[in-house]
């Protein structure tokens, strides 16, 4: 799948973050727009089990309403404003459904979906996503990534062919991850930081062949020293700038 797309590839974190309202349809379109090769977002189930778009465990930052996301049933969720917060021009903007970002994004594109069901892992939001992409039949487009390794153990029995990324967090909390963790699960790319990422780590990665994916590169510095590298992939918040400094922007 990532042979279609140039090397490295730019994916838009929650969409263009730096211009939007994250994780929300405007914003996957305008990324897109820009020249992304694909788009970043956040999965979570509702209380009544529908695979929404929406990055806290709260909808308290981004959205007019207050409480835990896993609370809200999709009727409740969808009443909520996600635009308003970031700009009045995006007043009525709603939570989307994960099947709407696909068929925003289209079929041309990569779509990272972060599981992250991190405080109800038991949930069973890996499978569900796994089924609605099944049922689509755009796993060539779709790479899945998390910090917990049992997601993606779910996702590699339930869709083998979509790779995975191992997310890891910064600094001493996600060495394991970076390097034993990553090393002997079956992952096909790393993602960690960017303030844990070094060349060694990428020379290290690609004799393994697999690939690393750094979050989130935003200053001109910073994309060019991650190229400098090797980088496989940049997630940015600012997709146009980020294309720009890759040499690739109008």
């Amino acid at each position: 799948m990532f042979e279609n797309f140039p090397h490295p590839i730019l994916l838009a974190h929650r969409g263009d973050l730096a211009h939007a309202p994250e994780n929300t349809l405007p914003s996957f379109t305008q990324a897109i727009q820009k020249g992304a090769d694909g788009v970043e977002l956040d999965a979570k189930l509702t209380s009544d089990g529908h695979v929404i778009v929406i990055h806290d465990s709260t909808v308290d930052r981004t959205t007019n309403g207050k409480g835990k996301v896993a609370s809200f049933s999709l009727d409740e969720i969808r009443k909520l404003d996600a635009g308003a917060w970031f700009d009045g021009k995006f007043a009525g903007t709603k939570v989307p459904l994960l099947e709407e970002v696909f068929e925003t994004v289209g079929r041309d594109k990569l779509i990272n979906i972060e599981l992250t069901n991190y405080s109800t892992p038991r949930d069973g939001l890996a499978k569900k996503v796994c089924e609605l992409v099944r049922k689509h039949n755009n796993q060539k487009q779709i790479i899945f990534s998390s910090f917990f390794a049992s997601n993606l153990k779910i996702a590699e029995q339930t869709l083998p062919e979509a790779p995975r990324g191992l997310l890891a967090t910064p600094g001493v909390l996600g060495l394991w991850a970076r390097s034993f963790g990553f090393m002997f699960g079956n992952y096909q790319a790393l993602h960690p930081h960017i303030s844990s990422t070094s060349r060694e780590q990428m020379q290290r990665a690609h004799r393994l062949q697999r690939r690393i994916h750094v979050w989130t590169a935003n200053t001109p510095e910073e994309i060019h020293r991650l190229k400098d590298w090797g980088v496989d992939g940049i997630f940015s918040d600012d997709p146009a700038a980020a294309l720009r400094a890759l040499g690739r922007g109008g």
